[in-house]
């Protein structure tokens, strides 16, 4: 991690606009815009011609050109068949490309139209020219250029053949390097560090690109905030996708101060652009900014409101009002424009547990894991569920599955450790709490639910020891629950009442005497104390608390400060507004 990326600016200005032609000329309008806007982000060179050169090698294409401008003109009518059916004859790489992938598309629009209902009975809908195109492309597999073998990966992973799909991305990958395309779909299918590590990649500048976005993608955040910095300080400094890369990371690590820091300098750089705009009304829906997510829903809505990303942040609009019934209409709305669209499926999982129909919200969970088995929201939305509906051994399985796409989310492992006590697996609810605050303590819950377990399993000394961390813990960022600082207080003023140590005791009887919910407990610890005093019982020396509370004092600095500060509204894990990332 310790290199600094040197690339030449001039090389890659021209590769970006090369591969922006290509992939416009192919039909692929994303990649393209993705490259187009790369380029943009690059200071020209005085010494370069920008416009790439174009050498007409393929003399097949040349003689199909004609033909190939009518297949082009037809597929961006979106008429695909046509495309597809006058497109049958040619044989040149590029014409080809059009072909298959024009009945690739006509496919996928006849199954989406064949969905009659977007929540229902679990039907599966496939696209039913997948086998054909496979064997088209199988039998003309050494003869295919980059952003065919694209097409045959695609294939390949929309019929789950995940390891065949694999292997020809990379081919792809191999052959057309400036394809941004082919290098998403082979970021989908890593499904973690060590099988990243694996790939055989090309040794290309647009790698960076791809080892950046797949650390964001698999969690391990810190690594690819490095990247992205390292890809600022080479030569995209002024590129607004690094910068919505960046603010994603800082999303996903909690950091979301920055991360809308990093949204609004955006939205003044590029104020008309809708990318990733429903992440960033999560982001104000958890900070519960009212004004601010009213306002983006109204300005997004004013520059398109028939796209997924506009119908999600209305949708989390509606939300954050209590309006659950309006927030559930704008995510269908939005599965209707994309029934591919993730986070749409999750979000309206949360809402429909919030209407209390938890039959439609594992639905809608499970839809969001057929589409993206990476999002853990999803998995943790279904544990919930399974919570509610006390189904303990159920939710275990899905909360583990969320835990280990973010393992080091202490959310997660304070959910685990909660099934694991229902289940009466009392050894490994200590290990997943104990496991939770090593990591921080998110909701800062861990430390007092580790404490209550040791209590329960009659181990005094260590729930002393967190009971009085816990209190630490309270005193340096507030009282999140006063009902379990009560606890806290009634166990260690009884702890040291058991031992003789009455001054103790009685500053803990005191403080219970301040919560409404103790203050009956307090006054009978009191009268204990006195009666214990009465008979004459003297006072222990209390030398050794001190060093041990001192101790405590220390060991909670391990805990990341500015991950419980109050300003992020912490929640109990049963808190069904499961925004967050």
């Amino acid at each position: 991690m310790a290199t600094v990326l040197s690339f030449s600016m001039a090389e890659v200005k021209r590769d970006l606009l090369y591969a922006a032609k290509e992939c416009s000329d192919r039909g692929l309008v994303h990649s393209s815009k993705w490259s187009a806007e790369l380029a943009c982000s690059i200071p020209t060179p005085t010494t370069i011609e920008l416009l790439p050169k174009h050498n007409h090698y393929d003399t097949q294409f040349t003689k199909e050109y004609d033909v190939f401008c009518l297949g082009k003109a037809l597929f961006d009518s979106k008429e695909f068949e046509r495309a597809a059916f006058f497109l049958a004859e040619c044989k040149s790489h590029k014409a080809l490309f059009l072909r298959f992938y024009s009945s690739f598309l006509a496919g996928e629009k006849h199954k989406n139209d064949d969905h009659v209902d977007i929540l229902g009975p679990q039907e599966i809908v496939q696209n039913k020219v997948l086998t054909t195109l496979r064997e088209n492309l199988s039998e003309n597999h050494k003869h295919l250029d980059g952003f065919c073998l694209y097409l045959y990966g695609l294939v390949l992973k929309k019929l789950n053949l995940k390891t065949e799909a694999l292997a020809v991305l990379l081919e792809a990958v191999a052959k057309e390097p400036l394809h941004w395309g082919s290098w998403l779909e082979l970021a989908s299918l890593c499904t973690d560090k060590d099988m990243l590590h694996s790939l055989t990649l090309p040794a290309h500048w647009m790698k960076e690109f791809f080892l950046a976005h797949v650390a964001i993608e698999i969690q391990t955040t810190e690594e690819g905030l490095h990247r992205y910095n390292e890809l600022a300080a080479a030569c995209f400094g002024k590129s607004n996708y690094v910068l919505l890369q960046t603010a994603l990371a800082n999303y996903h690590s909690r950091d979301f101060d920055k991360a809308v820091e990093l949204f609004t300098e955006l939205q003044k750089k590029d104020p008309f652009s809708l990318e990733q705009m429903d992440t960033y009304s999560n982001i104000l829906y958890v900070k519960e900014m009212k004004p601010e997510l009213s306002y983006l829903a109204h300005h997004i809505s004013q520059i398109d409101k028939y796209r997924e990303e506009t119908c999600c942040v209305i949708g989390n609009y509606y939300s954050l009002r209590g309006q659950h019934e309006k927030a559930v209409m704008y995510f269908q709305r939005a599965l209707k424009l994309n029934p591919q669209y993730t986070s749409a499926w999750t979000l309206m999982g949360h809402e429909y547990m919030e209407l209390k129909n938890p039959s439609a919200a594992i639905e809608s969970y499970r839809k969001a894991i057929e589409v993206n088995t990476r999002d853990y929201r999803a998995w943790y939305g279904l544990g919930q569920t399974y919570e509610i509906l006390k189904m303990p051994s159920y939710c275990l399985y899905y909360y583990r599955q969320a835990q280990k796409l973010r393992p080091n989310d202490s959310r997660m492992l304070v959910a685990l450790g909660d099934c694991y006590e229902k289940l009466e697996k009392l050894q490994e609810a200590k290990k997943s709490y104990f496991r939770a605050i090593s990591v921080g303590d998110v909701e800062g819950i861990a430390v007092i639910k580790l404490a209550r377990l040791h209590e329960q399993l009659q181990e005094e000394d260590d729930a002393t020891k967190y009971y009085l961390r816990y209190i630490e813990q309270a005193d340096i960022i507030g009282v999140i629950s006063p009902e379990e600082v009560c606890i806290a207080y009634i166990f260690m003023s009884r702890y040291y009442l058991k031992r003789k140590k009455l001054e103790d005791a009685e500053l803990y009887a005191h403080k219970c005497c301040e919560y409404s919910e103790s203050r009956e407990e307090g006054k009978s610890l009191l009268r204990e104390i006195s009666l214990a005093r009465s008979r004459g019982e003297g006072e222990a020396d209390t030398s050794d608390l001190y060093q041990h509370e001192t101790s405590i004092g220390h060991n909670i600095t391990s805990v990341p400060p500015n991950t419980m500060s109050p300003s992020l509204n912490p929640v109990s894990p049963m808190n069904l507004n499961f925004n967050t990332p």
